[in-house]
């Protein structure tokens, strides 16, 4: 099978749109998904016989359980199966430490990057068992490292992680693979240095700033093309561990040729 059906989250800019370009070159049938409508609708007026279009909020229960039905819905009704699930979107905020943060911003928090992710994959696993398919989650290397104001974050990309994990047992026909994409120039870093600067600290400030000032940053299409080729093909070895992009043991065969 040659041409593959995605669902992919987070699509409109970024690592999303880096994944979601490489995926149509290999002429993959794409249901995009993210809040801002305009984005994903150029994507699907230049590849109309490729991309379905599905949006919502997903900080809202209500919302993201629709928006989940209805994207593997329009994947099975159009194209008949659902053979992976890119887990992409998220939200970095709050930016606080954890005396100064409500209990209500963390909830909005793991809403956003966990709780809508669960309800995802609850849909399209049906379709994924059938399919032998795959689940690929965006993680970050902060599931793994402490930075000042950053616990709601790190707390939720480690849920994912063991998310990853519990599905491997679970689902042993499904491959769950959770990607840390390492620092890539997207907006998410440049409200990092811009708004989140004073929260983090001056240590970790600086550290983002530089990489920036350095030309150390990843563009998205490093990572992004990394997690396009796992969604079409993670081996099943794969299943359940957390990995960097650029793990050249792990996913050299994942790498640019």
């Amino acid at each position: 099978m040659s041409e593959k059906v995605i669902i992919l989250t987070g699509a409109s800019r970024g690592i999303g749109l880096a994944i979601a370009n490489y995926l149509l070159s290999k002429n993959s049938k794409l249901v995009i998904t993210a809040r801002s409508k305009d984005a994903l609708e150029q994507l699907r007026s230049s590849h109309p016989e490729q991309v379905e279009v599905i949006t919502g909020d997903m900080s809202d229960p209500a919302s993201y359980n629709h928006l989940a039905t209805q994207a593997v819905e329009a994947a099975t009704k159009r194209w008949g199966r659902v053979d992976a699930l890119v887990v992409n979107h998220g939200v970095l905020d709050p930016v606080k430490k954890v005396a100064d943060a409500e209990a209500q911003e963390w909830r909005t928090g793991f809403e956003v990057n966990v709780f809508s992710a669960v309800a995802l994959i609850r849909a399209a696993l049906p379709s994924l068992r059938t399919s032998r398919g795959r689940i690929i989650l965006t993680s970050s290397g902060a599931a793994t490292h402490a930075y000042t104001a950053w616990g709601c974050y790190g707390a939720t990309k480690a849920a994912l992680n063991h998310l990853a994990m519990t599905l491997a047992v679970e689902e042993p026909e499904v491959t769950t693979v959770s990607i840390r994409p390492g620092v890539v120039a997207t907006e998410m870093q440049k409200e990092i240095r811009e708004k989140h600067d004073m929260a983090m600290g001056e240590e970790t400030s600086r550290k983002f700033k530089e990489l920036k000032e350095e030309g150390k940053l990843l563009k998205p299409e490093q990572p992004g093309n990394v997690i396009a080729r796992l969604a079409l093909d993670a081996e099943k070895g794969l299943s359940g561990r957390f990995l960097s992009w650029d793990d050249g043991e792990a996913l050299g065969g994942y790498q640019e040729g």
